[in-house]
């Protein structure tokens, strides 16, 4: 039997359904990859984040999640490079879909029962979506900025429903805002965790704290 459209699954109707010891026989979601690029790059070598983001609440295919990952990827190696981008997709396909399938040969009628025990099994499974959710996020080089929103305004084409686009306030993927960040750093204060960083803790042993503040014990 052919895929059903999107369009029978768009809306968030119901609880989340997901795979467990009770719903078995989910098939694999079709995104296995949720990180692209130079993921591996410090938090120092890609200032420039930006993100799109859901303006709708609804259900996004794991299928959909793929094109879109293909698509933005393909974009953004062919601009600036393989090595000059990390694309990381923010959403993940927990929810299973059902079918009731229904037999279209002759003589189907002998054997269908229509509504009756009509719970259906499992085809697919899907990533719900809020309003303002992060979809897709790309960090990369200031340089790289423009070729990064329209990566992302292609991508948007894969999604059903509204989505937008937003720059970050943000250094990369890291919590802190670009002027607070470049302030820690020059103190000091930034703890490098690869993707995204910290801020050095201000707890500790005291012979340590009075080397910070130069105050002999």
């Amino acid at each position: 039997m052919a895929r059903r459209p999107a369009r029978c699954y768009r809306y968030c109707k119901n609880r989340p359904y997901i795979k467990s010891r009770y719903c078995r026989g989910v098939p694999d979601p079709k995104i296995r990859i949720y990180d692209l690029g130079r993921k591996r790059a410090s938090v120092e070598e890609f200032p420039f984040c930006a993100h799109l983001v859901s303006d709708e609440r609804e259900q996004l295919s794991s299928e959909a999640l793929e094109a879109g990952r293909i698509c933005c990827n393909k974009y953004m190696v062919k601009n600036v490079g393989k090595d000059a981008f990390h694309l990381r997709v923010r959403c993940h396909p927990f929810h299973v879909i059902r079918i009731n399938k229904m037999l279209s040969c002759a003589g189907a009628d002998r054997l269908q029962t229509g509504m009756r025990g009509a719970y259906g099994k499992p085809t697919g499974t899907v990533a719900r979506v809020a309003i303002g959710q992060i979809i897709m996020s790309v960090r990369s080089k200031d340089a790289s900025g423009d070729h990064v929103k329209e990566a992302l305004r292609r991508t948007k084409y894969k999604f059903p429903g509204r989505q937008r686009i937003v720059v970050s306030r943000k250094w990369g993927f890291t919590n802190f805002e670009r002027d607070e960040y470049e302030q820690l750093r020059a103190e000091g204060k930034i703890v490098d965790c690869g993707a995204h960083c910290r801020k050095k803790s201000e707890r500790g042993p005291l012979p340590l704290y009075c080397e910070r503040v130069n105050v002999c014990v």
